[in-house]
């Protein structure tokens, strides 16, 4: 039994989202027209997400490197002066974490439990500790388990003082095939951007891994939009 309801986690498709989802598709065929009209710009433009994209999701978590550093480093290997090498590992994981998704969605890779591990392995990867408290609030590092399901439960403490606990380790496996089952069960019958909204929602409940869970969720959300942008046979 599970302690959340069906509903509550995995929503049926919103009748007043209805509209937005067409503004949604109006915009991609847009792009798509651009696209067609001058392909040799595509390449620059998927550079440029590639450097936006890992910018934005480590200064989420915590990076002091600067847009311009992070272009520098992803596109020239310059570092700077000052900077954390932790930040430069980030940033360099998170690309290639990017790499490997296009390469997924041109090959046509199912979207697996499997391939979320590796993700995450990625993401994690020259990482030996994370931190973490212990039962008395204190500061401590765990050590790093790229890759693997977490092994004690985790949580966070929210704005107002209160702890939110996420899915105990025992639950994470049913809860990860759960999801995996209604994501591509999903995919040709919900529009791809609730598709994409929800398994961001339910990852992050989850919070399957010790660290890297917010990066993967992430992805995880752009894979489902990315798979649905490059297949011809979506019917929702």
């Amino acid at each position: 039994m599970h302690n959340t309801h069906e509903h509550d986690t995995y929503p049926r498709e919103s009748p007043a989202l209805a509209e937005k989802f067409i503004q949604a598709d109006a915009l991609r065929h847009a792009i798509d027209a651009l696209k067609d009209r001058d392909s040799s710009l595509w390449a620059t433009i998927v550079n440029r997400l590639r450097t936006d994209w890992t910018y934005h999701l480590n200064g989420i978590e915590g990076s002091t490197l600067t847009r311009g550093q992070t272009h520098f480093f992803l596109n020239e290997g310059l570092t700077a002066q000052g900077k954390p090498f932790k930040d430069f590992l980030g940033a360099q994981n998170h690309a290639e974490a990017i790499d490997l998704l296009f390469d997924a969605v041109a090959g046509k890779q199912p979207i697996s439990e499997g391939f979320i591990k590796e993700i995450n392995a990625l993401i994690l990867r020259g990482v030996e500790f994370t931190p973490a408290k212990n039962d008395l609030g204190q500061r401590v590092k765990k050590i790093a388990t790229p890759g693997r399901h977490k092994q004690h439960p985790n949580h966070v403490e929210q704005p107002d003082g209160t702890i939110h606990h996420y899915v105990e380790p025992l639950r994470v496996p049913e809860e990860m095939q759960r999801l995996m089952v209604w994501v591509n069960n999903s995919s040709h019958t919900v529009h791809p951007i609730q598709v994409a909204s929800v398994a961001h929602y339910n990852m992050v409940r989850i919070h399957p891994f010790d660290d890297g869970n917010g990066r993967g969720a992430r992805i995880l959300m752009n894979l489902i939009l990315m798979h649905t942008a490059f297949s011809t046979s979506n019917s929702y």
